[in-house]
């Protein structure tokens, strides 16, 4: 008796089923979906949710894969904290306090050479103070399929961006005193903390990647680039506050 060859992964029924559970405000366990085998397959699914999501905004995180590859992921929904930012609150969704940059000018891929870091502060326009909101639609998020978790745009469910610092923050910013409050109630104080300890190491390590595409990287085009104070639950909707270095405010609601 021949044994049927498994089915072709599709990414486009992928990026349904994740839209599907966005809509929904739902999750389901990794062992539900059928899973991306490679980088590729992934970001076509990703791609596909983004057009289902009907994402335009040019706002992005970077982050690297636990084998050290460096992806990216579009930021949806994205306001800005002067518009009056509010964001769906959803069980299961965590707050991050960042930084995110702005390009200024198009960062293309260099075929010979890498960019410095140095490169890369010269390329950033602006730097604000941002808030990440996180919701997988993947019960375990990527704890058991990274490929996954990157096809449903790593787990992002919404970006507020926040006033704008001074430059020399992106040097400067582990170590200076943030505070988070929600419904008043103090979720975290103490230095900020990058995991790398330097905000930039991811957006430097996208930068150098060969196989990002073409279109990535350009001027305009507004980075967050890892959380702060680690992923805080919120287990209801309410007001967020946080406060960098005692004098910059950003301030949002999960409805």
């Amino acid at each position: 008796m021949a044994v049927s060859a498994a089915a072709p992964f599709d990414p486009r029924a992928l990026a349904a089923k994740l839209h599907s559970l966005h809509r929904a405000q739902n999750q389901a366990p990794t062992a539900e979906f059928s899973l991306p085998v490679d980088l590729r397959h992934a970001m076509d699914a990703q791609n596909f949710l983004a057009a289902d999501e009907a994402i335009e905004s040019n706002a992005w995180k970077v982050t690297v894969s636990p084998d050290g590859q460096a992806v990216t992921a579009p930021l949806h929904p994205y306001v800005q904290a002067d518009s009056g930012a509010r964001i769906p609150w959803q069980r299961g969704i965590r707050l991050e306090a960042e930084i995110a940059v702005r390009l200024g000018r198009d960062l293309p891929f260099r075929r010979e050479g890498n960019y410095s870091r140095a490169d890369i502060v010269d390329a950033v326009d602006a730097v604000h103070l941002g808030a990440e909101l996180l919701a997988s639609a993947v019960e375990e998020s990527g704890k058991i399929s990274f490929l996954l978790f990157l096809a449903d745009r790593l787990g992002n469910s919404g970006y507020v961006l926040g006033p704008r610092l001074e430059k020399p923050v992106i040097d400067t910013a582990s170590g200076t005193p943030l505070k988070v409050t929600f419904n008043g109630q103090q979720i975290y104080d103490a230095p900020a903390q990058h995991p790398k300890g330097d905000v930039l190491t991811w957006l430097l390590d996208y930068a150098n990647d060969g196989m990002r595409p073409n279109t990535s990287l350009k001027a305009g085009a507004l980075i967050t680039t890892g959380t702060l104070c680690g992923a805080i639950e919120l287990i209801t909707p309410g007001e967020v506050e946080i406060v960098f270095g005692g004098s910059a405010y950003l301030r949002l609601a999960i409805v």
